[in-house]
């Protein structure tokens, strides 16, 4: 991602290369939760056995003739004992995305049964109805659903599908997901890298009648999310606990978010926080507008500047600006292995630059949404940031809010990182 970039979205190749066509779209027509019972489900071996939900090809024997793109199929060990059911895509290096073990096919009822437990862990267990009225209310292979995520915004559902075979059937799945949840609408939006990682892509979509935006409250702040120009689902839930833990530190303090998009963390340090001074930057000249928009919703005096993170930093620094706490949720720097080490420089310099700007006795919290890169190398990444002459503390390490859970099997699930570090 182009350092410029300053908000937590992607960009697409100009052009494509013929590596990258999509599929003919008769792979994208739409298909029913149930497999009709006369029709013999494609067989695909599997080896060596694995609880892992992502099935690479490498680790699939030779492919069923019948097997067509987005199919459900029967996973075999190798002496024919059957291991499971999967979605299956030829074209993406995840070929098989695991759904169960055993040997009974899911059916309509076991989507509906998913999708009831997701929804019960956020609503029973972790009664988030009582503090907010957003939330991932389908959090992938978190909820043993890989391939798609959905946030609730009011009575809005904003899913978002990264996966070909969860396309061909998200038409029968948000209604499902909509009925066990009360909402109203949903939109639907394929995810940036869809055509480079699964071959398709498709302009947005959504119910009859469904809004272009909606309100929300957050611990009593209200926000804007528009789902027309506002990136991936329209709003961040993930850090909707480290907005509040922010908040805490900012009673009377100089506030400075950098990469604020729609302006969640100083939104909350003013509202919640009663922070004296607050002021938030991003690149992205319509994120800024909804933050501008947000503040006047709650009567907020927050500045908001449209600048580049980099020379801003730079800009401050010069004019020897500093600030109580400073904030930096920056895009994912690392989308690819091969993008380790210049994101890893990227994160390096950022940090290098606001640190400089850090009060006596203030705080950073610096985070990463890049889950290419470990927490051993973020830490490390963030504590050879710290300039010479400072003294800095990690006092704490914290990641998405519990809507977001980590499957066991599938650790690449956590991908948000928080890092608080208190300068002496």
């Amino acid at each position: 991602m182009p350092r410029q970039q300053t908000h937590r979205s992607s960009s697409r190749p100009a052009h494509k290369s013929a590596a990258k066509l999509p599929l003919a779209p008769e792979h994208l027509q739409q298909r029913p939760l149930s497999q009709p019972d006369e029709q013999p489900l494609p067989v695909i071996p599997v080896r060596p056995p694995t609880r892992h939900p992502f099935l690479y090809r490498r680790r699939l024997g030779t492919f069923d003739r019948r097997a067509r793109h987005g199919d459900l199929v029967q996973l075999v060990l190798g002496d024919g004992e059957p291991f499971g059911y999967g979605l299956f895509n030829p074209r993406a290096e995840i070929t098989v995305r695991r759904l169960t073990h055993g040997a009974e096919p899911p059916a309509e009822d076991w989507w509906r049964n998913a999708l009831a437990d997701a929804v019960a862990l956020r609503t029973e267990a972790l009664q988030l109805d009582q503090v907010t009225n957003a939330y991932r209310l389908v959090h992938a292979e978190g909820d043993g659903l890989s391939g798609f995520v959905a946030d609730r915004f009011n009575d809005v559902l904003s899913i978002e599908v990264f996966s070909l075979a969860i396309y061909q059937r998200i038409d029968a799945l948000a209604p499902v997901l909509a009925e066990l949840c009360g909402a109203q609408h949903w939109t639907i939006r394929c995810a940036p890298q869809s055509l480079e990682h699964e071959g398709f892509e498709t302009a947005p979509y959504g119910s009859p009648g469904h809004p272009g935006h909606t309100e929300i409250e957050e611990f009593g702040t209200r926000f804007r999310v528009d789902f027309h120009e506002g990136h991936k689902t329209g709003f961040f839930c993930d850090q909707r606990d480290n907005r509040r833990h922010v908040a805490e530190l900012c009673a009377g303090k100089f506030l400075l978010d950098v990469c604020c998009y729609s302006g969640g963390f100083a939104l909350q340090a003013s509202a919640l926080g009663g922070a004296a001074e607050v002021t938030g930057v991003d690149l992205d000249e319509q994120a800024i507008d909804i933050a501008r928009r947000n503040a006047k919703l709650n009567r907020r005096n927050i500045r908001f500047v449209h600048a580049d993170a980099f020379p801003y930093l730079r800009d401050m620094q010069r004019n020897e600006r500093s600030y109580d706490v400073v904030v930096l949720d920056p895009p994912k720097f690392i989308r690819s292995r091969d993008e380790h080490e210049d994101g890893r420089q990227k994160y390096f310099d950022l940090n290098r630059l606001a640190m400089q700007l850090v009060a006596p006795g203030g705080w950073l919290v610096t985070c990463t949404c890049s889950g290419l890169l470990s927490a051993r190398d973020f830490q490390q990444t963030v504590s050879a940031a710290v300039p010479g002459l400072r003294n800095a503390r990690i006092m704490n390490r914290t990641g998405a809010s519990a809507d977001h859970p980590v499957a066991a099997n599938c650790l690449e699930g956590e991908y948000l990182q928080a890092l608080w570090l208190r300068f002496d």
